[in-house]
């Protein structure tokens, strides 16, 4: 048996305090920023009250209220998202999230990349932060493929506009690759 460093969250070298305790199921990395702030966390014995500190599970020891962090395993779903369903934990309007649809599932997990309410398809579902990141951070430049069905015939302009970058609250998009794949009476499949 090899007795090299550990496989899984707890060997990934130091990461903040705040995500390792929001991983844990502290809750929201602000929930769990007042917790440091608060001297409710300990690494190695001793207390830790400034934010940015790290620590590495594989050979520390962290603890809230005297209790041993322990981290969860790292879970990823691909869910087939229904229409009228939204991608987040919970909604104050009382919706059904993507949450309810996976049933028995304790740890927090989120959507990657999150579909509008209106929309279906595949979306990631994980407790694997790292991952989101790469997935979803423009500097990694993973590209992201959709059909989309609109009303109407779609014009030529639009598709130049698309494809030149469109601006949003967010800012402006990166220019798309987009073709019209079939056009029907009212709509058009892009």
């Amino acid at each position: 048996m090899s007795r090299g460093k550990p496989k899984g969250p707890a060997s990934e070298g130091p990461e903040r305090v705040q995500k390792l305790l929001a991983r844990a199921g502290y809750g929201s990395r602000r929930a769990c920023e007042e917790l440091i702030t608060e001297g409710r966390v300990t690494i190695d014995g001793e207390s830790v009250t400034e934010l940015g500190v790290r620590a590495d599970l594989a050979v520390q020891h962290v603890e809230v209220d005297g209790r041993r962090l322990q981290t969860e395993s790292l879970v990823y779903y691909l869910l087939n998202k229904p229409k009228q369903v939204v991608c987040t934990s919970s909604d104050p309007q009382q919706r059904r999230t993507v949450l309810d649809l996976i049933h028995g599932e304790r740890r927090r997990v989120f959507a990657v990349g999150p579909l509008d309410i209106d929309s279906k398809g595949a979306v990631i579902l994980t407790n694997d932060g790292r991952f989101s990141n790469l997935l979803t951070h423009p500097r990694y430049g993973v590209e992201k493929t959709y059909t989309v069905r609109v009303r109407g015939i779609m014009a030529a302009e639009p598709l130049l506009r698309l494809r030149k970058g469109v601006w949003l609250s967010e800012g402006r998009t990166l220019p798309a690759r987009v073709w019209i794949i079939k056009k029907r009476k009212n709509e058009t499949e892009l």
